[in-house]
């Protein structure tokens, strides 16, 4: 059915319920999208949600075959069926890819198709260090977490290996200078996890969220090695710089910096561009806003008698 008729249809559909007006005040709405936005909107079909949710899911299939291939996969066949898997996402995500540059108005000149291929075969050049990495993350979760029962079941079960396995894809695509396509995919992990990693946040090996409900973690923060952090913690800024106008200005570090070998307990909230010293941890429910030293420990009644003592500096 043609755009037209399509509209034809709506308009029988919505004049017995009275609508019309609602109808003409939406579309006006969009008189407020900046122009290059509306000629996007027309000439150009946005990302999918739903694409990038199945690349993902293939992406995670080929770095984990043997937990999310095929259940009678044999060593013979995982090299076809990580290839098989490998291509199936690559294909699509270099599609998702053009659509995002194209969409957010990359000056592509032209070229943005190739933009998107050169991009995705570097992705592909990346995975075997990302899955390096969620090995160790994995590692990590296991000999964390003393529930665990065996090594494969924070792999499977854990919604922190979940949204850390969409954030290091993220992360390098991020890094690649995709536009819109990293921050859909953290939010796939968001929306399925309840935590919430920028793509732009730089996160270490050996890397484990527990729990993990409510975790925040902001676009500047640098995370180093073997960081355990637990629900509901914000790793988040304590203000926004802005221009003469008042509006935020973008991309300036404004997020902790958390040294190897930390940890943070549950309910925690650590703001602004401070450091957190190698081998500290942070207590359950402390508010920080200043840098602590390594080997440090800090708990809600030093939080407070720093408070009272006038040296927090809040």
């Amino acid at each position: 059915m043609s755009v037209v008729s399509l509209t034809k249809a709506s308009e029988q559909r919505v004049r017995p319920w009275g609508l019309t007006p609602v109808v003409e005040a939406l579309a006006a709405a969009n008189a407020d999208v900046l122009p290059s936005r509306r000629r996007n909107f027309g000439r150009h079909v946005i990302p999918s949600r739903e694409a990038l949710r199945a690349i993902v899911a293939n992406l995670r299939a080929a770095l984990f075959p043997a937990h999310f291939g095929a259940p009678d996969i044999s060593d013979d066949a995982i090299r076809n069926y990580v290839g098989h898997r490998l291509d199936a996402a690559l294909f699509e995500l270099q599609q998702q890819i053009q659509r995002g540059l194209l969409f957010a108005g990359a000056p592509c000149d032209g070229t943005c198709e190739q933009r998107a291929a050169d991009i995705t075969r570097e992705l592909a050049l990346r995975l075997p260090r990302v899955r390096t990495l969620l090995g160790s993350d994995a590692r990590a979760a296991y000999e964390g977490d003393p529930a665990a029962t065996g090594p494969d079941e924070p792999i499977f079960c854990y919604p922190g290996i979940q949204a850390t396995l969409h954030h290091r894809i993220a992360h390098e695509l991020s890094e690649l200078g995709v536009p819109l396509i990293p921050r859909i995919i953290a939010e796939l992990a968001h929306a399925a996890t309840g935590i919430d990693i920028h793509p732009g946040a730089q996160i270490g090996g050996s890397f484990f969220i527990d729990h993990g409900t409510g975790v925040v973690i902001g676009e500047t923060c640098v995370i180093g090695e073997r960081v355990r952090i637990y629900q509901g913690v914000t790793l988040g800024a304590k203000s926004f710089p802005t221009d003469s106008h008042g509006r935020p200005i973008k991309g300036r570090p404004r997020h902790p910096i958390v040294e190897d070998d930390v940890t943070i307990y549950a309910g925690a909230t650590v703001l602004g561009r401070i450091t957190i010293g190698r081998g500290s941890s942070i207590g359950g429910n402390v508010w920080l806003t200043r840098a602590v030293p390594p080997g440090s420990f800090i708990s809600q009644a030093q939080v407070r008698d720093d408070l009272f003592d006038g040296g927090l500096g809040i």
